[in-house]
């Protein structure tokens, strides 16, 4: 007699148990299906060789001179719907400065206008091959920071738009953007062209290096500030020193503490300096605090468990909004600050993520809260990120957020400050940093391998920029056009 009867025995009486249904016998696992990584896991790596001569072959179908090419389509949206359109779920009282910011300059119209920009992209030759984009690649977002390990390092450090895309995207914005740049200094086409070729050139030349290297070297990679300060010239680097030496005494409890925050009665509090710091309405609903313990909690689990207990020693005093970029403005970003005691003050700032601008014609997030998106896309991208690196969802106007400290040691380029020489080499070391970036998410010897020496393509980027900078004068010429005819609500005011 069995010790035991499977439930289907007992339940019908009809057969009797063997061996394999006893039930003390192992149960058979459940077949689960795997990921194409895990099946990639088994498969032998495709020979350096082999990858190389894929990037050469991409040259036949996507010849490297062709990437010269610009000409607005037939169907090209006139620059002023797309700002109508990217405004939409914008704060209305703060798109006034969007438009009066991006309207200031050429220059400026182009850092505010990255959906322009991935629409003309779009329609531009590519060689397919993807990597983890920055989707709003320009000179202004690259910068330096300090590392958890409080070692000052050179990187993109904006990721709003990324997303996995084309790489050719990236450097192509990038060159346009040192070419606008260049105009906007004053300096002369020949200069601007020469400094897009050398920023182009970095890239590839790294790439180059990249494909050479094994795979947990390109990881560890790094700009440090020596590797920077070593491109300058000796009176450039002593100003780059000079800045970040000011940068350091700015710490947060000394300078940005008194500076942002005042006691009233007894309480802590951000000051207001509308319209660019002010408390939002929103704030006086009923039931906003628990709303806001609800987001933060949301934000704490997405937090590595180590750094989740670092953030548990702070409490949070107050919050506001505060207006910040050309790009963003419009969009949510709050500042808020917490307090491990009386003297130990942490300031996050929470900005709204929206949907790429990449996103319709590179597909979709893998992500389903945009802040996600942008939080993965920079771990990715960046040598080093910021420990208190984390997303939320604002559940009151179903918002996407991601949050990463205020202004920790971070410097960004004073571009009105740079001479020919000066946009010169920190074009090329945007181009080093764009470069290790997409070594880490892409295949830098299937790149390396269709970039080849660099000049070919360089040449054809560089061309490509100086006709894109004039694109962005004409779109900038459009914008101001539809500011004086009410289309835009903006002024040609600065100051915002």
């Amino acid at each position: 007699m069995p010790i035991a009867r499977t439930a289907a025995a007992k339940a019908g009486g009809a057969k009797k148990s063997n061996a394999k249904h006893h039930a003390f016998a192992p149960k058979r696992p459940a077949v689960r299906k795997v990921s194409q990584a895990a099946v990639a896991l088994f498969q032998p790596p495709v020979p350096i060789a082999e990858r190389h001569a894929a990037g050469v072959a991409l040259r036949s179908r996507v010849p490297r001179e062709s990437h010269s090419f610009w000409m607005p389509a037939s169907d090209r949206p006139d620059p002023v719907d797309i700002i109508i359109a990217s405004d939409e779920g914008r704060e209305e009282n703060l798109i006034p400065i969007r438009h009066t910011r991006m309207v200031s300059s050429a220059f400026a119209f182009l850092r505010g206008s990255a959906a322009a920009m991935a629409w003309d992209l779009s329609r531009l030759p590519t060689t397919g091959v993807r990597v983890q984009a920055c989707g709003d690649c320009h000179l202004m977002n690259f910068g330096g920071f300090a590392t958890p390990e409080r070692n000052i390092v050179f990187d993109i450090n904006d990721f709003d738009e990324t997303l996995p895309a084309p790489w050719e995207w990236d450097v192509k914005r990038l060159a346009a953007s040192v070419a606008v740049a260049a105009r906007h200094i004053g300096l002369t086409d020949a200069e601007a062209r020469k400094a897009a070729y050398a920023t182009t050139v970095s890239y590839c030349d790294k790439m180059g290096r990249y494909a050479g290297e094994h795979a947990l070297d390109v990881w560890y990679d790094k700009l440090r500030l020596d590797d920077v300060l070593k491109e300058f010239d000796g009176d450039a680097a002593h100003r780059v020193r000079g800045r970040i030496k000011a940068m350091e005494k700015k710490t947060i409890e000394d300078h940005y503490f008194p500076k942002l925050t005042e006691n009233v009665g007894g309480m802590l509090r951000i000051k207001d300096a509308p319209p660019l710091i002010y408390h939002h309405p929103d704030q006086q609903r009923d039931g906003y605090l628990q709303l806001v313990a609800e987001a933060f909690e949301g934000y704490r689990q997405s937090l590595p468990d180590h750094h989740a207990l670092l953030f548990d020693r702070f409490r949070l005093h107050d919050l506001a909004v505060k207006v910040v970029g050309v790009g963003s403005v419009g969009t949510v970003c709050w500042v808020t600050l917490f307090t491990a005691s009386e003297s130990d003050p942490l300031f996050l700032q929470i900005k709204q993520a929206n949907r790429s601008v990449l996103e319709p014609y590179a597909g979709g997030s893998l992500y389903g809260n945009h802040g996600q998106r942008v939080v993965a896309g920079q771990r990715l991208m960046q040598t080093a990120s910021d420990i208190f690196l984390g997303w939320s969802l604002g559940t009151l106007h179903n918002r996407h957020y991601y949050v990463r400290q205020l202004r920790d040691m971070k410097i960004s380029a004073l571009v009105e400050s740079f001479d020919f020489d000066t946009l010169q080499t920190y074009g090329r070391i945007c181009g080093w940093a764009l470069a290790r970036a997409h070594a880490r998410s892409g295949d830098p010897v299937v790149i390396a391998g269709y970039v080849g020496g660099g000049k070919v393509f360089s040449a054809a980027i560089a061309k490509f920029a100086m006709a894109y900078a004039d694109q962005t004068e004409r779109d900038h010429h459009r914008m101001a056009e539809g500011i004086r005819d009410g289309r835009l609500a903006g002024s040609f005011e600065t100051g915002v």
